[in-house]
């Protein structure tokens, strides 16, 4: 079946299957440096990404499935749900305190309350503002969430969830002036946050200067711009990266951008980007048709989420703004972020499949 013969939730699905795809081939490529010298098997994080690639497409599959309509139910006991992780974090002995952030908690496995807030706080907001004139209730939530996940630090999904929320609220018919000032206030609190941490300061200095501390702050920047002018048009080739070899740091991450660059060129990177933007139209295009102020809302915030997140990562590899340890959706390493996002983007194709 050719593509402009598909409907909007299989175009989505093949769209999030050939990124998914795509990120577990990127793993394996940037990954096998640090693996084999870390752990003897140079396949090692692949491994454990394939593993759960497969319980994130299990949930997308279920979610696809499954009736959007009765999450607006749950909201807020999702909410709830949310706040309880992110203060369990907190506590010394239940969160795990690792490179001076504590934003696991482990259970067995390793679960980061801040991925699971993305979404249940987009169905919690997308419930909310089915109903007007809660603007004090939508700032006060989305404060407390916040101000929950920096104290771990975690600013990069700070931002992710301020975006995602101001986009619904936007789009949800909120007041300009509202918008507005919503946004005025929460950009003097993010600078104030930078200002008062020296890490972050350091990090807004390296991008106005990346000149700035090459060995320290600036390091991380200065090599994802090397690898991705290393580049050129048409790469290195796959699997020839350099930077890779201990000199990128966070190469399954973070910065898994730049590996991108560097060994498929410009030509990647570009076609990767077209790709999201692809996304990014169908999603709102599902937000557009939905049949209930509840299900636009939530499709408007889930492809937010996605986008916002994906957009970030891009910027922050490429300089357009501070470094922020964010993933880059549905690519980087990571299985608490991409059981999240499949979840979310299997919630979104029943939204889909709702006006097929």
């Amino acid at each position: 079946m050719p593509p402009s013969d598909m409907s909007e939730s299989r175009y989505l699905f093949f769209i999030v299957t050939a990124l998914t795809l795509f990120g577990l081939l990127m793993i394996g490529t940037s990954s096998m440096v640090d693996a084999a010298r870390n752990f003897g098997d140079k396949w090692y994080y692949l491994k454990l990404q394939s593993m759960w690639t497969i319980i994130a497409f299990l949930a997308m599959i279920f979610f696809s499935r499954f009736d959007h309509r009765k999450l607006q139910k749950y909201a807020f006991g999702l909410l709830a749900v949310s706040l309880v992780l992110l203060v369990a974090v907190l506590i010394p002995g239940i969160g795990v305190k690792l490179l001076g952030a504590r934003r696991w908690i482990n259970i067995g496995i390793s679960i980061q309350p801040s991925e699971i807030t993305k979404l249940f706080s987009a169905v919690y907001f997308s419930s909310l503002l089915t109903k007007p004139g809660k603007h004090f209730q939508f700032i006060g939530v989305l404060g407390l969430i916040c101000g929950l996940i920096m104290l771990e630090p975690d600013l990069g999904t700070t931002l992710v969830i301020i975006g995602m929320s101001m986009l619904l609220y936007f789009g949800s018919g909120g007041s300009l002036l509202h918008l507005g000032t919503f946004s005025a206030v929460g950009l003097i609190l993010i600078l104030l946050m930078i200002v008062v941490s020296p890490y972050r300061l350091n990090r807004l200095k390296s991008y106005m200067d990346v000149s700035h501390d090459p060995l320290g702050s600036s390091y991380q920047i200065r090599q994802a711009l090397i690898a991705l002018g290393s580049g050129g048009v048409f790469g290195q080739g796959l699997g020839q990266s350099k930077q890779k070899y201990t000199f990128l740091p966070e190469t399954t991450t973070d910065s898994i951008f730049a590996v991108i660059g560097e060994e498929l060129g410009l030509f990647g990177t570009a076609a990767i980007l077209l790709v999201y933007l692809i996304l990014i139209n169908k999603g709102l295009k599902v937000a557009k048709s939905a049949k209930s102020k509840f299900s636009s809302n939530l499709a408007i915030s889930l492809t937010a989420m996605i986008g916002f997140q994906a957009l970030i990562n891009i910027s922050a590899i490429t300089a357009l703004v501070p470094l922020t340890g964010i993933p880059l959706t549905f690519i980087s390493y990571g299985g608490s972020s991409l059981l999240i996002m499949l979840s979310a983007a299997g919630i979104l194709i029943n939204i889909a499949r709702n006006y097929e």
